[in-house]
């Protein structure tokens, strides 16, 4: 179990891993650290180098470990190359014993970038043996920048990563043991410290009664009942008039459903919760430090299981939005739920703005690659403050197609009034699965919207990653902003 402390100061160790740019590191590290000048003269320009040596100091061997970060970002690459810190510090710190990790900055606006990535080295979950093993350690992570980083900075890391962590276990954690029962009573005891937060919790036959069929049909063939859950954030005196939800999917196993997917093809959909966790995470972070304004979470959460009560290609559901679906691919349920998820925000909690996020589709892969998450948004100025706060946290994001006039036809049914999957699937994928979303959107609703499929960025090398977490906290800062 490793520890992570974002601190300024930190007891003696046994390794010290110093992250930054060649030049940055050379003058620093010659003023300010007893780190041997010869590992200084080695570091290459122009690529990743890692150099290390061993120091008898103190009647203990310490290890000093010095790695050059690349300094060329080309414009959407966000403020700091978090994908270098987070794959040098995966590598380069041992498995065991306390450690230090240094990064050297050009300005403060790398420190939160790059102190998510060196969260994300260092997952929570694991059920192996050798692990299980390990002693507790901790890992403490400080920041050189011009100016320095105040405290506050500091508790606010600690949150925020701590956050991240979390989401990325949840991720992790298989739904043998992570169900829906399992999950909603996990996010219960999560929210419980915080007196600010009130829980809603909707589930089984009463998603049914309730008009919420695109979750309740997805998630009624699990032996565990699907739920929507509602957390709000209602501080004792608001002064943010902004009133943001985050709609988060939480399928906690997808199957495939009927369209059932290829066995390879299933392996690691335990991983299509992963919006919800990313919305549970920045939940959890805006609550512990004290967001100023009401603030609400929806995770739609269900089991896309198969058996005789599951959901049929040629069903048609009756949505909360009041719009009926027929079933044309029961794989995408994602969008049902979360067609459901986004109609009982912008009916029941007056929102200002809406984002929801998704693993949703594997074209969104295509589209924006693995490390950028697609975002699509009828607001030219609400992407634009999705897009900045990917640039700023290091959750890297990039525009869909926003075209509705010619994707939603789409959804053409004859009988209903959309499908659920799209009759072209050469036709920019990812951009319909955001417009069918956007379809259950109160019709009287006016506020601010944006969908962000973070399928690529969601996991890496079969280990969650946490993304969202940090962009969604960004969102929140832009949205006082503004």
């Amino acid at each position: 179990m490793t520890t992570l402390h974002y601190t300024p100061t930190s007891p003696e160790v046994g390794v010290y891993l110093f992250i930054g740019e060649r030049g940055l590191l050379s003058s620093t590290l010659r003023g300010s650290f007893s780190v041997p000048h010869d590992i200084l003269e080695v570091l290459q320009e122009g690529k990743i180098d890692v150099v290390s040596t061993w120091e008898k100091a103190r009647d203990k061997r310490v290890q000093y470990v010095v790695a050059h970060l690349a300094k060329e970002r080309s414009r959407n690459m966000g403020f700091v190359r978090s994908d270098l810190v987070h794959e040098i510090v995966a590598a380069q710190t041992p498995k065991e014993g306390d450690v230090k990790i240094t990064l050297v900055l050009e300005s403060g606006e790398q420190v939160f970038p790059a102190a998510c990535a060196v969260a994300r080295a260092f997952p929570l979950y694991s059920r192996k043996a050798s692990v299980a093993k390990l002693k507790p350690r901790n890992v403490y992570v400080d920041f050189t920048v011009p100016g320095g980083v105040e405290d506050a900075t500091y508790k606010r890391l600690n949150v925020v990563t701590n956050a991240i962590r979390t989401a990325a276990r949840l991720v992790d954690t298989p739904c043998g043991d992570l169900n829906v029962t399992t999950y909603v009573s996990e996010i219960r005891s999560l929210v419980s410290p915080f007196p600010s937060v009130t829980t809603t919790v909707i589930s089984g036959e009463e998603l049914q009664q309730k008009g919420l069929n695109g979750v309740y049909s997805v998630g009624k063939a699990a032996v565990n009942p699907p739920a929507l859950v509602i957390l709000t954030h209602t501080p004792k005196t608001a002064t943010i008039a902004a009133r943001p939800v985050f709609v988060g999917k939480g399928i906690v196993y997808d199957t495939g459903g009927l369209s059932l997917k290829s066995g390879p093809g299933m392996v690691g959909m335990k991983e299509d919760m992963a919006g919800s966790a990313a919305c549970l995470g920045a939940f959890l972070t805006a609550v512990e430090l004290g967001h100023e304004g009401t603030f609400s979470v929806v995770l739609c959460l269900a089991e896309n299981a198969i058996g005789s009560r599951a959901q049929r290609p040629d069903d048609i559901i009756p949505m909360l939005s009041g719009k009926t679906v027929e079933v044309n691919n029961t794989d995408a349920e994602g969008r049902l739920v979360l067609g459901d998820g986004v109609a009982y925000a912008t009916k029941y909690l007056d929102p200002t703005h809406v984002v929801d996020i998704a693993t949703l589709t594997g074209a969104q892969l295509i589209t924006t690659g693995k490390k950028h998450a697609g975002v699509l948004s009828r607001n030219a100025d609400f992407e634009k403050i999705v897009l900045d706060a990917g640039q700023k946290t290091g959750d890297w994001c990039f525009p869909l197609l926003y075209a509705p006039e010619i994707l939603k036809k789409e959804f053409d049914s004859k009988i209903a009034d959309m499908r659920n999957s799209v009759a072209d699937r050469m036709n920019a994928q990812s951009s319909c699965a955001g417009h069918f979303i956007e379809e259950h959107l109160a019709a009287e609703w006016d506020g601010r919207w944006a969908h962000v499929d973070m399928a690529g960025p969601g996991a890496k090398d079969q280990r969650a990653t946490g993304f969202g977490v940090a962009l969604l906290v960004g969102i929140l800062d832009e949205i006082k902003k503004n």
